[in-house]
């Protein structure tokens, strides 16, 4: 029997019970729809962390007081360190770095803002230094950022974020006008283009005020400075402005050779990584539980193709009783299992693609379905297919023709 026969023989076999074909599909359909929603959607958040949220310069690294955190010990490790100081900063940003571009600081905490009767209590407002908006290529849908002359006479100025220029100046151009923040006078000189939320924090939701004004009325002793280090010579050089930095660090702080840093440094790849193996843990948990609906379409499969052989057995004996081979009743169900799971598979990656962009359009959380996703949609199903075949195929082949014949 050649394949266009088998094909026809096997769809021939599917039509004539479409109800138990379709409600056979339904494990495979949930199955797929759901690997490929997810999939889709984790693709499209990585895509999304990566463009919109981890926007470090590959040649720009951050000095921190807690640095990436991975582990309880790790966390209690870090809060027993020591708080970066301004004179720390002033010594690192002195010129002492031969393999230092650009040094910047900044300290932050969220704070209530004021306009009139409006009032908006969770912003978080940063201090920074003057070059810390060049630094991180910062963009002004009108204005400017503060200028270093700005910083060093402790000028009352403010850039605002999108969602603070809508809740506090609703249709009106914030440029000029005052904002109090924690009952301080601020004027608005910058105004930033929206740049969506992330993940733990709002980037629309921020202000951006000199770092004096900052530490003469928002600074605890106790806070951290953040250091913004722009390496010499590019990315090619961000290995010996770190190795740089952290001996002339160790030594401001009398560390022991074999003692950890007594801070963290966080570059772009690092930062990519700890995403990359918290979204992988997500993957992998989801991937589980949705498997669990394609490994219950595949029992689905095999028990119905089960009762399919049970059903055809005279047919089966016919068959080989005029001169069928084994393998060609095999290579029948086979086929029959394979294209019902494929079928699924199809109508899985369609509906998964369906709930993954309607989940990006209600919440706007981001979403991709990729070439890639819909091919490994319909191949998990097709695999399934042939696993869950292969045993009601075996027996059907296995018959015996004279029991076969007798059957009714």
């Amino acid at each position: 029997m050649g394949p266009l026969e088998l094909l026809r023989v096997a769809l021939r076999a599917i039509r004539a019970h479409k109800l138990r074909s379709f409600l056979t599909l339904l494990g495979i359909i949930i199955g797929v729809s759901t690997i490929v929603a997810v999939v889709g959607i984790i693709t499209g958040l990585n895509t999304y962390v990566k463009d919109k949220i981890i926007v470090l310069a590959p040649d720009v690294y951050i000095v921190t007081k807690f640095g990436i955190i991975r582990s309880r010990e790790e966390f209690i490790q870090a809060i027993k360190r020591p708080p970066i100081t301004w004179r720390e900063y002033e010594r690192i940003s002195g010129g002492s770095l031969r393999n230092a571009a650009e040094v910047s600081a900044a300290a932050g905490n969220a704070m209530a803002v004021n306009r009139g009767d409006k009032r908006l209590p969770d912003i978080r407002v940063i201090g920074t230094t003057s070059n810390f908006g060049s630094l991180f290529s910062l963009e002004y849908e009108s204005g400017r950022y503060f200028s270093e002359a700005e910083n060093t006479a402790t000028q009352y100025v403010a850039v605002i974020g999108a969602d603070t220029r809508d809740e506090l100046f609703p249709g009106v151009d914030p440029i000029g006008h005052t904002i109090l923040i924690k009952g301080l006078p601020f004027q608005v000189i910058g105004n930033m283009p929206r740049q969506g939320k992330s993940i733990g924090f709002n980037q629309d939701q921020r202000i951006y005020i000199p770092i004096q004004a900052y530490r003469k009325n928002y600074m605890n002793p106790k806070d951290s400075l953040e250091m913004h280090v722009k390496a010499m010579g590019g990315v090619a050089g961000l290995d010996a402005s770190m190795d740089e930095l952290r001996a002339m660090f160790r030594a401001m702080r009398h560390t022991n050779y074999n003692a950890p840093d007594p801070f963290g440094i966080l570059t772009q790849e690092t930062l990519q990584e700890l995403w990359k193996a918290i979204s992988r843990v997500a993957f992998i948990l989801l991937m589980l539980v949705s498997s669990v609906s394609l490994g219950v379409g595949g029992i689905v499969i095999m028990n119905i193709m089960l009762v399919s052989v049970v059903e055809r057995t005279q047919e089966i004996g016919v068959r080989l009783a005029m001169g069928a081979r084994k393998r060609d009743i095999r290579r029948q169900f086979l086929l029959e299992a394979t294209l019902l799971s494929a079928f699924g598979g199809v109508i899985g990656v369609l509906l998964g693609g369906v709930a993954a962009m309607l989940v990006k359009v209600a919440t706007s959380f981001p979403a991709e379905i990729t070439t890639g996703i819909v091919f490994m949609g319909i191949t998990l199903s097709t695999l399934v297919g042939i696993a869950a075949g292969f045993l009601p195929a075996y027996r059907a082949s296995n018959l015996p023709v004279i029991d076969a014949l007798r059957s009714e």
